[in-house]
């Protein structure tokens, strides 16, 4: 779960899934096997060959069984009879059978009737070997879908849903300059760590128990077949990779380049990099992601000799340079779906604005005003996290985003105090398949059943729902300072200045 959420922070949810769950898919085989191999050699093994309760240490003949038939003209005499041999192996003595000369079987040493394995059964034992590789399975799986939503929610290009949240509040507050990529992450980093390690505590003790010692390999001296071979598995996942490339370095490093100035833009505490420049509000989080972007479109995809030739080549015309981005590859890679939603959102917010929907919605809301500002927002969370599973997470920020930020202002609550929980609460569509990608990515391979899904997300719900409303009134309040209604967020509605 861990590297999941490490990757979710940079890459979209559904890219890491789908490239984690095939290395998730083959650990899980190997355990499957591990435990197979395990068994055959417990059953191969001369101590359970045994017989139950007799003691080894013993020289005399320790039992003696005689079972009698129902039919009282057979009798069967069966002795055991366990003797030392020279070299200490205990031996068994055939049975000696009486006053019965046809072998017939006797009603107690008759296998009891099987019943009939109905279909859920038949497939637990096709696809499993136990019930508890099946526990796993869910385990593992579902923790994928969780870790990569958590991992989403840390940074501000985590989620479509928080750039979204991110344009949406630039362009209806063109004046606050609070939220970018440096305070989003120190406000949802502890989230996304404490989210983290509760749900790991609550799929461990929803699927494979309280036995949380017996997980920890660090409180095992000698590691099991089981891990053994998941971390073979690992290593041989981590050696196909191979040696990194020249195009793999330059990404990296733009990466980290980028990252880095994202961060010293504006940090707060000291000027950034964005005071070098007179004019305020040309530079945004965006300039450098288009920035280095466009670098990629330039930079070859080959490592340049620069003139120089290796030995042995000839002096032929080199062919066409390739960039590390061509344009055919963006095109196709670029998600245009969110770009013309986000573009509709910002028509519907502008339409609801000017025809004074915005203030009427706000308006028939001033009932809540009798309720504390945290009511409102943990209201507000609940709803979208139910409609958030029926509708895609895109499509319901856009249509509450003008909503809540009408009704903030009507209700004189800063707007990020309701904008940030909700824009936090959408992402948690973790309960069906249709919820998000992650989800569906997940089921697509047959470990979990919606059931399962349910019971799990309901969990997984209630633990970001709690630890989003104690982040927002705790060090949400110091960081972007909700405890008053600021200038920027006056309402600026036409019809109001009718």
């Amino acid at each position: 779960m861990s590297c999941t959420t490490l990757l979710s922070m940079w890459l979209s949810n559904t890219s890491t899934t789908a490239m984690v769950m095939p290395i998730v898919e083959a650990v899980l085989k190997e355990l499957v096997s591990a435990e197979d191999e395990q068994l055959v050699a417990q059953d191969s093994s001369p101590e359970e060959a045994e017989p139950t309760g007799l003691d080894v240490n013993c020289s005399q003949p320790s039992l003696e069984l005689i079972f009698v038939s129902e039919d009282t003209s057979t009798t069967d005499f069966t002795s055991l009879m366990q003797n030392k041999n020279l070299n200490g192996a205990p031996t068994i003595a055939n049975p000696v059978r009486t006053a019965n000369h046809q072998d017939k079987p006797h009603p107690s040493q008759e296998k009891p009737p099987v019943p009939t394995p109905g279909p859920r059964d038949q497939e637990l034992n096709r696809k499993y070997k136990s019930h508890h590789d099946q526990m796993v399975c869910k385990c593992l799986s579902l923790s994928i879908s969780y870790a990569a939503t958590i991992g989403g929610l840390t940074t501000i290009i985590g989620t479509s849903t928080s750039l979204i949240f991110l344009e949406h509040f630039n362009n209806q507050y063109p004046a606050a300059e609070v939220v970018n990529f440096g305070t989003w992450f120190l406000f949802s980093f502890p989230i996304s760590l404490i989210m983290l390690v509760v749900s790991w505590f609550w799929m461990h003790w929803l699927f494979l128990g309280c036995n949380f010692k017996e997980t920890c390999s660090l409180s095992k001296k000698n590691k099991t077949k089981r891990e053994e071979l998941s971390e073979k598995r690992i290593r041989e996942e981590y050696e196909k990779l191979g040696a990194i490339s020249y195009p793999e370095m330059v990404t990296g490093f733009f990466f980290i380049l980028m990252t880095v100035l994202w961060f010293t833009r504006e940090p707060g505490f000291v000027p950034g990099w964005d005071s070098f420049f007179e004019k305020k509000g040309y530079r945004t989080d965006a300039t450098v992601s288009i920035f280095l972007g466009f670098l990629l479109f330039l930079i070859p995809a080959k490592k340049p000799c620069f003139g120089k030739k290796k030995d042995g080549e000839d002096q032929e015309p080199s062919p066409r340079v390739e960039p590390i981005i061509t344009w055919k590859d963006f095109q196709k890679t670029m998600p245009w779906e969110i770009v013309i939603l986000v573009g509709g959102g910002y028509a519907l917010a502008s339409g609801s604005k000017s025809s004074g929907l915005s203030t009427w919605i706000g308006n028939q809301m001033l009932s809540l005003s009798s309720l504390p500002p945290w009511a409102v927002t943990l209201l507000a969370c609940i709803l979208v996290s139910i409609v958030t599973e029926f509708v895609s997470n895109p499509a319901t920020i856009t249509i509450f985003l003008p909503i809540l930020c009408s009704l903030s202002e009507t209700l004189h609550i800063n707007p990020l105090y309701t904008l940030i929980p909700v824009t936090m609460c959408i992402s948690f569509a973790v309960m069906l398949p249709v919820g998000n990608p992650p989800n569906a990515i997940v089921f697509s391979y047959g470990h979990c059943q919606i059931k399962d899904m349910v019971k799990a997300g309901l969990g997984v719900n209630v633990i970001g729902l709690v630890i989003v409303t104690v982040a927002i009134n705790t060090w949400g309040i110091s960081l972007f300072d909700l405890d008053t209604f600021p200038a920027w967020a006056k309402v600026s509605n036409v019809t109001d200045q009718a």
